[in-house]
């Protein structure tokens, strides 16, 4: 299929009862993907990129969690096949990660905005991130959420620039209270550009 007409349908989806006996083993073989997809971005940030898989194994998780049954599915894939890349486009969620209560919410009240300044670097050109949805993440105070959900939208010419090992890709934030960049590394970068149709 496409990646473009990548989704997750409830024909994807195992009964609640065949999913925990498979949960544990489902989860140990998703963790090298997710280590790969995963980036940390300065010491609070951190993005994970999403694809299929690890939005199907999220689905699962929260119908388990929940027993919601059947009526729950629907609502899981409206709020989750967003997430799943569609062929020209990298998605992420990205979350600022602070244990101390105090402390996230003095960074989360300076980041306010935020979400409109974290981007993917291409060689010489910066891909700013897309919210999913309509939900403001910067409240009227100008504190921000603490998770991000962003869409990296990508032309053809910069998904072969993506590709090419001699160029240098990068994550970053150019908001003035996070300035950081991090780079790709080569196995992170392909396993990133199965994303693409």
């Amino acid at each position: 299929m496409p990646a473009a007409q990548h989704r997750i349908t409830p024909a994807d989806i195992l009964p609640d009862a065949e999913f925990a006996r498979e949960r544990m083993a489902r989860r140990s073989a998703l963790l090298p993907l997710k280590r790969l997809r995963r980036l940390d971005l300065g010491p609070v940030c951190t993005f994970y990129f999403e694809t299929y898989e690890t939005m199907l194994f999220q689905i699962q998780e929260m119908l388990l969690i929940e027993k919601g049954g059947p009526a729950q599915v629907a609502d899981e894939l409206a709020a989750y096949n967003p997430l799943v890349p569609q062929g020209s486009e990298l998605v992420a969620t990205v979350m600022f990660e602070i244990e101390d209560a105090i402390r996230r919410a003095a960074t989360l009240a300076r980041l306010g905005g935020v979400e409109e300044h974290l981007y993917l670097q291409v060689g010489d050109e910066r891909i700013y991130g897309v919210q999913d949805g309509d939900v403001e993440r910067t409240r009227e105070d100008g504190k921000t959420s603490s998770v991000h959900f962003l869409h990296f939208p990508l032309t053809d010419a910069q998904k072969a620039v993506f590709r090419s090992p001699g160029v240098q890709v990068l994550v970053g934030c150019d908001h003035e209270a996070y300035v950081h960049m991090t780079g790709l590394t080569p196995a992170t970068r392909a396993e990133l550009a199965r994303d693409f149709s």
